[in-house]
C-alpha cells in the first residue's frame, strides 16, 4: 500500500537565526504611528494653550473649560478676573481659560 501513500518526512530546522531588527520592526513600526498620530498632535496643542495662556491680557473675551464667558478685567501671575455679567465678576485660574473669543462675542450673548 506504500506506492500510493508516500511517506511524509519533516523537513529540516532553519540554519541561522533571524535579523533582530526585523524582528523589532513591527513594534518599531506601531510606535511612529503611535507618534505621529497621538504624541504630537497633543504635545502641539498643549503647547498652543500654553502660549494662549501665557498671552492672556486685560480686555479679551475667553471662555472657560467650565463653559463660562467673559471678558478678562484683571491678570494676575495665576489668575484671572472675568466679569460675566455687568457688574458680576468671577476669579479662575489662567489654565481654566480654554479659548478666545473674538472681540464683541460677550456683547452678542
Amino acid at each position: 500500500m506504500s506506492f500510493l501513500i508516500s511517506d511524509a518526512w519533516a523537513q529540516a530546522a532553519p540554519q541561522g537565526q533571524a535579523d533582530p531588527l526585523v524582528s523589532f520592526l513591527p513594534l518599531i513600526l506601531i510606535f511612529v504611528v503611535f507618534y505621529f498620530l497621538l504624541i504630537r498632535p497633543q504635545s502641539k496643542k498643549a503647547k498652543e494653550h500654553k502660549q494662549m495662556v501665557e498671552a492672556l491680557a486685560k480686555g479679551d473675551e475667553v471662555v472657560t473649560s467650565g463653559g463660562m464667558l467673559g471678558k478678562i478685567t484683571k491678570v494676575g501671575e495665576n489668575f484671572v478676573e472675568l466679569e460675566v455679567a455687568e457688574g458680576t465678576r468671577v476669579k479662575i485660574q489662567r489654565q481654566a481659560v480654554a479659548n478666545l473669543m473674538p472681540k464683541g462675542t460677550v456683547k452678542e450673548s
